[in-house]
């Protein structure tokens, strides 16, 4: 039976590396930057990203992207996507690419409902049955 290798690059080939173990622990580091620059991003909140952009602050936006790119690297990497047939790599990708959108179409929608509805008088949720 022939080996199968796996592809040893990342950055769609713009960074290399000699073994497997190399491999992982460079998309280790990446993904822990990442996650570092979200929790800095978190705890510092720099006035300058909470602004609005298409009904979100620009800082949810940010993590919403940072994110999905975490969650592309780790299924493309260590679940090994990357190396498997391109019908398998479209069943796993195009739902989505629909899925994604529409829970955010979702969430930014019944969200501003939310918001309208508790910023025009509601000011508390009151569930008591009389």
């Amino acid at each position: 039976m022939a080996e199968h290798k796996h592809k040893l690059e990342i950055f769609r080939g713009r960074l290399k590396f000699k073994s497997n173990v190399q491999k992982i622990w460079g998309v280790l580091i990446f993904l822990s930057i990442v996650t570092a620059v979200e929790v800095a991003l978190g705890i510092l909140k720099p006035p300058v990203l909470l602004n609005y952009f298409l009904g979100i602050k620009i800082l949810n936006w940010i993590f919403i992207i940072m994110t999905i790119i975490k969650a592309y690297y780790i299924t493309w990497d260590f679940m090994h996507v990357r190396d498997e047939k391109p019908f398998l790599k479209n069943t796993i990708v195009v739902p989505l690419l629909i899925l994604i959108p529409f829970l955010l179409f979702i969430l930014l929608w019944e969200g501003s409902y939310i918001f309208e509805i508790m910023f025009d008088g509601l000011k508390a949720w009151d569930f008591d049955i009389y």
